[in-house]
């Protein structure tokens, strides 16, 4: 693609994001998700593939949804109450089709089946960007009407996205839809507290941010995109596969690693609320995609020969590693010891 081309679009994601999430009138929220989706399909249908033009077609045909039903919800709620300001959501009807209108944009359960195909037609740097840039104008629009949601819809949703993420994960090949379904599993982590305590849905975000922008930036680094590939690139570059191996543990959320700061807040925050049932169901859940978090780290770093695998093995390259991946790699490491300065930040 033509850089000055590629610049534009990449302006234009960050502008709709800006539109967004600054926004407190429901028009100018609709424009920046409008201006965002325009910006995203040309990046991931630039490889004119046709598994990448499938997935142009399918994003834009589920995010044009959503966002009528987003229109359609604050037009509802300007009807009923006279308020087009975002936080003076209060009618219950209108509450629920934005729960599903934001629902169809993130791919929470049950609106979640366009999201594992977009990825896998994506080149992985755009599903970086599906996978964190995109979702954050549709979680600020639920922080910022958390207070109207309804939260028993909102819990019944995380835990079918916690369970379903884990379990259709489980026998996926190709590592973009491994990670698309990590995404709807971690989502359900982000929606059950939203009501309860928006912060902590912001600090769970950030964090899945950063632990997956380290995977897909490695990955990119290594050109792995099969579960067969990922077992014959530590001949490649080791220290990458070492810190990809740091990284996925992170994000299926092992204690001494930064991904286990969000869950272990979120379940002391769902104990608190008297939700202890919630609580356990949807950290069981999380042992399915610990599973295949495991199994990929086990095809990246645990996996030597001899092995059955019919791929050659790569050259290794000299080339150092990106100082991005590098600090990237830390951050989702060792942020845990610090908990306690993050809290007071948030």
């Amino acid at each position: 693609m033509n850089p000055q081309a590629n610049l534009i679009f990449i302006v234009s994601l960050l502008l709709g994001t800006t539109i967004t999430i600054s926004s407190n009138h429901w028009a100018m929220a609709w424009a920046g998700l409008e201006i965002n989706t325009l910006a995203i399909l040309p990046l991931i249908s630039k490889s004119h593939h046709p598994r990448a033009i499938e997935a142009a077609t399918k994003y834009f045909l589920t995010q044009a949804a959503a966002s009528t039903l987003v229109l359609f919800s604050s037009m509802t709620n300007a009807w009923c109450t006279g308020q087009w300001d975002i936080t003076q959501l209060t009618h219950p009807t209108s509450c629920l089709i934005l729960t599903s209108a934001v629902a169809m944009k993130l791919g929470l359960v049950p609106f979640h089946f366009w999201f594992p195909e977009v990825l896998q037609g994506s080149p992985l740097t755009t599903g970086l960007l599906l996978s964190t840039l995109m979702k954050l104008p549709p979680i600020t629009l639920l922080y910022m009407t958390s207070p109207s949601l309804n939260p028993t819809l909102l819990t019944t949703l995380a835990i079918l996205s916690a369970a379903l993420g884990g379990w259709m994960g489980l026998n996926q090949t190709q590592i973009r839809k491994v990670l698309a379904f990590s995404s709807i599993s971690h989502l359900g982590w982000m929606a059950i507290i939203i009501v309860y305590n928006p912060k902590l849905t912001l600090l769970n975000f950030y964090l899945y941010a950063m632990m997956t922008a380290t995977v897909f930036l490695i990955l990119n680094a290594i050109k792995a995109l099969k579960l067969s590939t990922l077992m014959t690139t530590w001949t490649k570059i080791p220290s990458l596969n070492t810190m990809l191996l740091l990284a996925l543990l992170s994000l299926a959320g092992l204690p001494p690693l930064t991904g286990f700061l969000p869950k272990w807040l979120i379940i002391q925050e769902l104990t608190k609320q008297d939700m202890a049932p919630a609580a356990t169901l949807i950290s069981l859940l999380s042992l399915l995609s610990l599973f295949f978090y495991l199994r990929l780290a086990y095809c990246t770093a645990i996996t030597l020969p001899p092995h059955t695998t019919s791929h050659m093995k790569q050259w290794r390259t000299n080339k150092p590693t990106n100082i991005t991946i590098a600090m990237l790699t830390v951050m989702s490491t060792i942020l845990l010891p610090i908990s306690p300065m993050i809290l007071t930040i948030i």
